[in-house]
């Protein structure tokens, strides 16, 4: 069998060492005779894998005591109902919008409430300067999204918005870097790039924002009820709670956060340098915003993108495809994605270059 290099924006790549291990217990996790698929979650097998994925993961962003944790499903798409119905409390909601997936987010809370876009750039290609920020100071939350997977624009700080609670969609870019927890208020993620399989989604609550949900949310997506309930208010994805608990432990294993990091830092480096000095490629996206997860770029040539695909997956890696939205090409370079992979793909694009440029 040889493995390929996805570059597959979601699900994505897996730690090979997190495979191998999920292959070696599918059938028999130590020694209890049954794969993890089949456990109950309420029995003391998956109780133990639960509460070890929490805390390591706690471990590793050094999660504050007064926030809690939650293992939930639906994504971050579940997630951009859940938030207005547990925070609005007949408050508004700030929008922070520099993409896609934004957009969405403000269209999901306007069915609950009034959201406000605070801040949207003509074109995706920025973040928004934050002088053109119009933020409510007695809002209920500011929402932003860290990192737009389709457009590839990354805040690469952490903006503050004083003392209205922050709120932001960390799905793709989750446990790509050191974090500090305590300057929001929810952290929310799909684990499908940085942190397992789909399935689960993590959610990191200040305990002060517990216990004001709208009466009429499902249950299903009361931040306190889930809570209350250890995550397992419902049968949660057990699988996926497994397997993402394992990536935890090979970040841990790799040095934690800190050396991931830097290891994703050197990877979209090596790519956006080789884009800047090739003017074939172009990467239209302001330096300074440029996502370290997911490296997009368009050709001089763009009848020519589906050559470059095709030929790229015929040479092992796959998944390099732009989004519908606005085409082109795209390289998600997630944790997983080692370095070799990223330098196997300038090689290929040199290549292309040279034969086709």
């Amino acid at each position: 069998m040889t493995r390929v290099f996805n570059f597959s924006a979601g699900p994505s790549t897996l730690p090979v060492p997190v495979l191998e291990q999920v292959r070696e217990e599918l059938l028999d996790w130590r020694g209890t005779g049954m794969s993890v698929m089949e456990m109950s979650h309420r029995d003391k097998p998956f109780m133990s894998i639960a509460t070890e994925a929490e805390a390591d993961l706690r471990e590793v962003l050094s999660i504050p005591a007064n926030y809690k944790v939650l293992f939930m499903q639906g994504g971050a798409t579940g997630q951009f109902a859940a938030v207005p119905l547990n925070l609005l409390n007949g408050k508004s909601g700030d929008y922070i919008v520099n993409g896609a997936w934004g957009v969405k987010a403000v269209k999901e809370c306007a069915k609950w409430g009034q959201a406000n876009t605070a801040a949207k750039p003509a074109t995706f290609n920025q973040v928004p300067a934050r002088e053109t920020w119009t933020l409510d100071p007695n809002a209920a939350y500011v929402h932003y999204t860290p990192n737009e997977t389709i457009e590839g624009v990354e805040f690469h700080s952490i903006p503050d918005v004083g003392s209205v609670p922050l709120v932001a969609d960390f799905s793709s870019s989750f446990l790509s870097r050191p974090l500090d927890v305590s300057k929001f208020g929810v952290i929310y993620a799909g684990a499908q790039k940085n942190a397992g399989p789909a399935g689960i989604t993590f959610v990191i609550i200040r305990e002060d924002l517990l216990g004001t949900c709208n009466p009429l949310a499902p249950s299903i997506f009361d931040y306190k009820a889930v809570a209350d309930n250890d995550s397992m208010l419902n049968t949660p994805s057990t699988f996926s709670w497994y397997v993402s608990g394992l990536v935890t432990k090979w970040i841990k294993s790799e040095g934690g956060l800190a050396v991931i990091g830097e290891r994703n830092r050197r990877k979209s480096s090596l790519i956006y340098d080789y884009i800047d000095s090739e003017p074939f490629y172009t990467n239209p996206v302001a330096r300074a915003d440029r996502s370290w997860m997911n490296v997009v770029w368009t050709l001089a040539d763009s009848t020519l993108d589906a050559e470059f695909v095709k030929g790229a997956a015929a040479a092992g890696m796959p998944g390099l495809k732009g989004h519908r939205i606005v085409g082109g090409l795209r390289a998600s370079i997630y944790n997983a994605m080692p370095e070799a992979g990223c330098a196997a793909l300038v090689d290929y694009m040199k290549e292309f270059v040279r034969t086709r440029g």
